[in-house]
């Protein structure tokens, strides 16, 4: 089995999570906060709340911040309507770009997504002009250094669990799976070593090399986009080299 390679991605994410870490947990506390006023405080019961809980634990927040947006959801009276809006378009080369959002304010966040766009070498789309092209997928990252079991073992276990995809790399595993079976796959794999990474995302089905110049134009204009306090997600279909 191989597929496409998430893993320099991460570790480019966890880069710039390090650089503004206060933002970043900003984001997640508002992500807790909303899936734990729709769906409760217990992640056993709440699906949505354990994957944002998985998600910031992913960019280390602490526990107490985790804590406090669990319980200031299920204590406040805060009624703030945020909606998940996704906005699709291209950036510089033709790569497709998927902004998934999650606002109080659907006219602010559109106006700061295009003008994101324009400014920085891309343009925004209809809905359905590019989501296409991308698949949702479960995503697991391993280090190998993190693993109590050998590649092999590890490749019949995920197999077994339902993986769809297993990519073995020099720093560590990458397990896909359909979404239906991302969480029986996840827990059973936490029981025996530490994870990366575990996540619903979307996945592109193909990827686009970009020459240099292009590149670093998308890296500005995904940086643009994801300091915007609305922006939770941003995905792309360029090829990491």
């Amino acid at each position: 089995m191989a597929g496409h390679s998430k893993w320099k991605n991460i570790q480019g994410r966890k880069n710039a999570q390090d650089a503004k870490r206060g933002k970043i947990f900003q984001k997640l506390s508002r992500e807790i906060f909303i899936a734990a006023k729709n769906g409760g405080e217990d992640v056993a019961t709440n699906p949505a709340l354990r994957l944002a809980v998985d998600k910031a634990r992913a960019a280390n927040m602490p526990n107490d911040n985790v804590e406090r947006a669990i319980k200031k959801a299920t204590s406040s009276t805060d009624g703030a309507n945020y909606a998940e809006i996704t906005y699709e378009g291209y950036g510089p080369g033709g790569v497709a770009i998927l902004v998934e959002t999650l606002t109080d304010n659907r006219n602010r966040t559109a106006t700061n997504v295009r003008v994101a766009f324009n400014k920085n070498g891309g343009s925004l789309g209809e809905t359905g002009s590019v989501n296409y092209l991308f698949d949702r997928k479960g995503y697991i990252a391993i280090e190998r250094a993190h693993s109590s079991l050998t590649e092999e073992e590890l490749f019949e276990k995920v197999l077994d669990l339902g993986a769809e995809d297993f990519v073995a790399s020099e720093e560590g595993f990458e397990i896909y799976s359909a979404p239906e079976n991302f969480v029986a796959l996840r827990d059973a794999l936490e029981q025996e070593m530490t994870l990366a990474r575990a996540e619903l995302a979307m996945i592109p089905q193909t990827t686009i090399a970009l020459s240099d110049d292009q590149q670093r134009q998308l890296d500005q204009l995904i940086e643009k986009l994801e300091d915007d306090d609305d922006v939770t997600e941003v995905y792309t279909s360029v090829e990491v080299s």
